[in-house]
């Protein structure tokens, strides 16, 4: 019985670490989506700031919500925005339980439409 239950315990040790695993990897992607679609939200209603510095609100916003989450191996970019659009891209590497290892990249992207406020026209 002993035998068995050292051939067997290591099977299901590796499984239950592989779920666990494949939890964080989950949950990781999830969250680089969210930092992602929080970082829109924050540069695309900076009013009539300029582009740059609606891209560096969405940047610090989805480094704050990637911070506030604890995550470690992060970058947020905005490249690929353009007058019309801004689109927030993030790259999350998630932890290993398996030492040794390298984990992917999980990279997450989310984009809307600028908000551009042009006054009324008056007419008389």
């Amino acid at each position: 019985m002993s035998l068995s239950l050292a051939f067997v315990f290591p099977v299901v040790l590796f499984l239950l670490l592989l779920i666990v695993q494949a939890s964080l990897w989950w949950y990781e992607r999830q969250l680089a989506l969210t930092a992602a679609r929080e970082g829109v939200d924050a540069g695309r209603v900076q009013g009539n700031a300029t582009d740059e510095v609606k891209n560096e609100a969405a940047r610090r916003q989805a480094s704050g919500f990637l911070e506030r989450q604890g995550a470690h191996s992060y970058s947020v970019l905005t490249d690929g925005s353009s007058p019309d659009t801004i689109r927030v891209t993030v790259e999350v590497t998630p932890p290993l339980l398996l030492p040794g290892l390298h984990a992917p990249t999980i990279r997450q992207y989310a984009e809307a439409p600028r908000e551009r406020f042009i006054p009324p026209v008056v007419t008389r």
